[in-house]
Formats: structure tokens, sequence, C-alpha cells
């Protein structure tokens, strides 16, 4: 049976994998320690669960509109005022399931053969792999561990060519816990002027997990790209709702924005029609609620990225950059003489923890592994014991 040769390009998140591969030795008795994959370990707050429960008890059971309930678009506009100081229209303000949902239609609407995209490297695998089945060249910005894993503008601004129609960039980043300064993107977005032609998608689901003094910096807070700039976010990360499926992406405003928000709202249509209803009233109770758990569970990952950077600096051969956002550890293991995924595929048969080889989030990756903080410190000694006495034993402390 032949199949449209764009399907053939797409990829994987392998950490789903590593996923069902620990569950599949779970299921056999084995104790596996879960550090693969990104998600909090946190429940969703109460308030928000009970926000779902009274919206179905109220009767909200059908459609909503497809760019989502505009009390959920105007929570979402609150929101960002809070977060960022900037006041955006509800009217560019796209309710999706999940995240992913707007990489992929950003990435479509700008990616056909001929065109260039440009990603972070290493990067959340989606990226390439939509840039991949468009069609588009995917141009890889390496994400390098001597530039505190920030991306560099001037190394960004440089594979920039005739043919680029997207940038994606993340801050706070999946894998590396990087946090581009503002300094930084402020080089960015000057250099931008010169490439007007250029749409931005700024991937910033992990906007409010920074530590150790560092801020999160919207590129919505620079109104000189603002008519060509994708936003994604959510409440995937923030609130612990990973399953429950809820994103939200900020369109350009003008007469260009307007028109890409309507292709959006169109995909959605034909896609996935609208967001389930009592998830939105579950995000907009997430917003307006109370933040006491989002607060705690934020200082728990950063007790936690102190714990593994300590621990992981102990063993023998490995040496492990402080994170500065998000909640993940990006190990260089390149001293121990594995390749990452080989190390990654040992330990998690051999020793029972589960993590992710670098090369899984780009040609970059190689010489790293990535770890996730969602685990309790108990759980995260017992897996860096076990990967500390593996490492022993396979290379002598050496």
């Amino acid at each position: 049976m032949q199949t449209v040769a764009a399907f053939d390009r797409i990829g994987e998140e392998n950490a789903f994998a590593v996923l069902a591969r620990a569950a599949a030795l779970q299921a056999e008795g084995r104790d596996i320690v879960n550090l693969g994959i990104g998600q909090p370990d946190f429940k969703t707050p109460p308030h928000i669960v009970e926000a779902a429960i009274r919206a179905l008890r109220d009767g909200h059971h059908g459609y909503t509109p497809a760019n989502g309930l505009p009390e959920a678009r105007e929570a979402v506009v609150r929101r960002t005022l809070t977060t960022t100081g900037v006041e955006v229209s509800p009217d560019t303000v796209m309710i999706m399931p999940g995240g992913k949902p707007a990489m992929f239609a950003a990435i479509t609407m700008f990616g056909e053969p001929g065109a260039e995209i440009l990603y972070p490297d290493p990067g959340f695998p989606i990226y390439r792999s939509m840039i991949d089945y468009t069609g588009a060249k995917a141009i890889p910005v390496p994400i390098r561990e001597e530039n505190g894993f920030a991306f560099s503008a001037e190394e960004t601004l440089s594979r920039i060519t005739p043919a680029t129609r997207l940038l994606i960039v993340n801050s706070p980043a999946n894998p590396t816990g990087g946090v581009t300064p503002r300094a930084e993107i402020e080089k960015l977005v000057a250099g931008l002027q010169n490439h007007p032609n250029v749409a931005v998608l700024s991937d910033e689901i992990y906007d409010v997990m920074t530590y150790d003094g560092e801020a999160h910096t919207s590129l919505l807070t620079f109104p000189e790209i603002r008519n060509r700039l994708i936003v994604l976010n959510g409440w995937s990360k923030t609130w612990a709702m990973t399953g429950w499926r809820m994103g939200w992406s900020i369109w350009p405003n003008g007469p260009d924005g307007a028109y890409l928000y309507d292709k959006v709202r169109k995909l959605a249509v034909n896609c996935w029609s609208c967001v389930n209803t009592p998830s939105q009233f579950a995000g907009i109770a997430a917003i307006d609620g109370p933040q006491d758990e989002v607060n705690a569970m934020i200082a728990a990952f950063d007790r936690r990225r102190l714990l593994v950077t300590e621990r992981l600096n102990a063993i023998a051969n490995i040496s492990c950059a402080t994170p500065k956002g998000a909640f993940y550890a990006f190990p260089n293991i390149s001293a121990t003489g594995f390749k990452a995924k080989e190390l990654a595929s040992r330990l998690l048969e051999e020793a029972g923890v589960a993590l992710v080889g670098g090369p899984d989030f780009g040609d970059f990756g190689e010489g790293y592994i990535r770890l996730s903080c969602a685990a309790s410190e108990e759980r995260i000694s017992v897996a860096i014991d076990r990967m500390a006495a593996f490492l022993e034993t396979e290379t002598g402390g050496n």
C-alpha cells in the first residue's frame, strides 16, 4: 500500500518510547526510576479539577468556537498581561489541544519544498520532525554548553538566508534547561530588522520556571516584531495538566496577523473542531485561581535541579551545567566513552533508570543525556546512585 511521502518524513519524540519501555519493564516487576518524560509528577491542583467537574455538571457538553471559548481567550489575555506586561487582543489568541498543534500550524504554514526553517539543536524533537514533514529544509541553530545553553543571536542570524521563512526559538529550553538573557534576545530582535520576511515562533511553555535570579523574556515585549511573531504557551507544565491537552498560541496582530489567524482557525475546524469544553473551564480556573501549588511545584523543581547537578558532578567523567530554567538537566557524558543513546539504553535495561539520549533532541545533542527533575528527591537520588554504580562497573571509575 502506497502512502504519501510526507508521512515517511515524520519523526518521533523518543521520550514516549522510553516511557513505554519503562512501563513494560515495570510490568515485569522491575523497579524503574523514570527521569525520561517531561511531565510534572504533581497532580493538577484540586480547584482546577473541580472547575472541570462543575462544567460537566452544569451541562457544558457541546462544541465551542474553533478558536476557543471567549472566556478562555480572555483568561489568556489576563495571564499574558500579568507575566509579560503586554496586552494582547483576545482575537489573536487561539486555544489549542496542547502545545504541539501550535507548532504544527506554524511550521506547516511556512514550510514547503524550497523553504528553510531554523530550529534549536538540541531542541524539542517535534520542531525538526514537522519541518521535515513539510518538505522544507531544516537548518539547525546549535545550542552550546559553553554559551550556558542559551541561543546565540549572532549564530542564529548568520544562518538566515533568502529562503528562510521561519525561525523557532525556545527559552527556557527543553532539553537543556537553558535561559537566554534579555540582552541576547535584544540582539536577535535588532538583527531581525534586516530580515523582515522571517516569521518567528517563540516556544514559551516553561515561561515561569526560571531560577537563580534569571528571568524569562517574552518576545511579546518587542513590538517591532509583533506583526510576525507567534507565541506558543499552555497549561501542561505550569499547572501540571499534561493529560488535559490544553495549550494556547498568540498570533500576529495587524492585517497579516488576521490573515494567519484565520488560517489556523480553519485548520482547527478541519482537524480538531475545538478543544474539549470542560478542559477550557478548567484552564480558566487555572489562570484565575490561586497559584500557591504552582509556586510550590516550581520551588520543588528548584531544589531538585540543584540536587541533580550536585550529584551528577560527583560522578567521574560526568559534568553537568546547572540548569537555569524548565525542569531538565543536560549533563555532558562524553568523557565516559559511551555514545549517549547507548548509555541511555543500558541505564534503562541494566540499571533501571529511564532517561533520554541527547541525539533524540538533535545531532548536537551527542555527548549528552537528558534527565527530567519530575521525580521526588528520594527517587532522583536512587537513580543517580544507580548511574554511578553502573559507570563505576563499566569504566572502573576512570
